[in-house]
């Protein structure tokens, strides 16, 4: 297999961190790519050209965050990352939630194509508030020793938060979720994919 990626996508990250807690990374290569330059190599297996792909074959290939995790799930059971599926996919949605907020909010800074005052601004930042209350009243239980996508999914979308937008200066605002997200962030999954 081979996993199309680069450096600042929380999306990419977020499989590639399955990957590691899956211990499947002997079996797939990383292959970085600029999505934004659209190169021929990642338009030959997403024409859409996005990160993350992950090409299982010549000629196959997955794209869309969700999508690679469910194919790594249903392939790859021996570690599980959706034991309670129906609570899982609770908490992936806010994580996803998050991420699409807050990737949307600094694509829309870094090429000027709104004001920070737009309704469409606004409405993401508002999000941004809504998701990380939502997150601070219900939070994943705490990862011991196993870990779930949400878990994954939810960390990555605070820690993008923290790269990209530190102007939204959350963890004073909610401790809990703060103390939550450094523990889960020194694992060592977390550790190897550090956004740069």
């Amino acid at each position: 297999m081979k996993l199309y990626l680069n450096a600042t996508s929380p999306y990419a990250r977020v499989v590639r961190i399955a990957l590691l807690e899956k211990q499947l990374e002997d079996i797939c290569t990383l292959v970085w790519v600029d999505p934004w330059a659209s190169p021929d190599v990642l338009l030959a297996v997403n024409p859409g050209a996005k990160v993350p792909v992950l090409e299982i074959s010549p000629h196959l290939a997955v794209s869309e965050t969700l999508l690679i995790l469910d194919y790594l799930e249903a392939h790859y059971p021996a570690i599980a990352l959706y034991p309670d599926r129906a609570q899982t996919l609770h908490w992936l949605g806010l994580g996803q939630g998050l991420i699409d907020a807050a990737f949307a909010t600094v694509i829309s800074r870094k090429h000027e194509t709104e004001s920070a005052s737009s309704l469409l601004s606004q409405r993401r930042l508002q999000a941004i508030e809504r998701l990380l209350a939502a997150l601070d009243q219900d939070l994943p239980a705490p990862a011991d020793h196993s870990i779930t996508i949400s878990h994954i999914m939810v960390t990555v979308a605070l820690d993008y938060l923290a790269f990209r937008l530190p102007d939204i200066q959350w963890q004073p605002q909610y401790p809990a979720l703060a103390q939550w997200y450094h523990e889960i962030l020194a694992r060592e999954s977390f550790c190897q994919t550090t956004f740069s």
